[in-house]
């Protein structure tokens, strides 16, 4: 990464309508109200194309919205070569993502890959964000928490890490 560049997180599910806008919408909302947005670059994709140009899922509009976070204005999109030269942080939700996204990882590709719930502060025995999208609208609430929680982990290990 170079010196005068952002810090790039993006944060991936399968088709960017739940929970990768979700956890971009929740962790651009912390490093706003810790003063930090002019050393981040923070984005969310997918790693399938079916939901390509689609605003996220009203559910995740719902239960973002409750906890005060405003996603409406993501359009999902999927991953290409170009975000691994974007991001340092690509951090999935889950494990068959995180499989994709190291199989199509650039040779030489610097940054770091790793599941969102590495950074959630006590994890709840959980080792990936479950995916809410062919449940009913009351399990998007219990992924904002866990997001929110894995959010400041993740916030606290960049800020120890570039000394910010």
């Amino acid at each position: 990464m170079q010196e005068n560049k952002k810090i790039g997180v993006l944060f991936v599910c399968l088709g960017n309508i739940c929970r990768s806008p979700s956890a971009q919408g929740i962790f651009q909302h912390r490093v706003n109200e810790a003063g930090l947005a002019d050393y981040f670059d923070v984005d969310s994709c997918g790693t399938a194309p079916f939901n390509v140009g689609k605003s996220p899922d009203p559910r995740a509009l719902t239960a973002t919205e409750k906890f005060g976070y405003d996603i409406t204005d993501q359009i999902a999109r999927q991953i290409d070569e170009a975000d691994y030269e974007r991001f340092e942080y690509i951090i999935p939700m889950d494990r068959k993502n995180m499989m994709s996204l190291t199989a199509w990882q650039p040779k030489g590709y610097a940054g770091e890959i790793e599941l969102f719930m590495k950074y959630h502060p006590n994890n709840c025995g959980m080792t990936q964000i479950p995916d809410p999208y062919h449940e009913g609208a009351e399990k998007f609430f219990p992924i904002i928490e866990t997001i929110e929680q894995a959010s400041e982990g993740l916030l606290s290990y960049i800020r120890e890490k570039h000394g910010i």
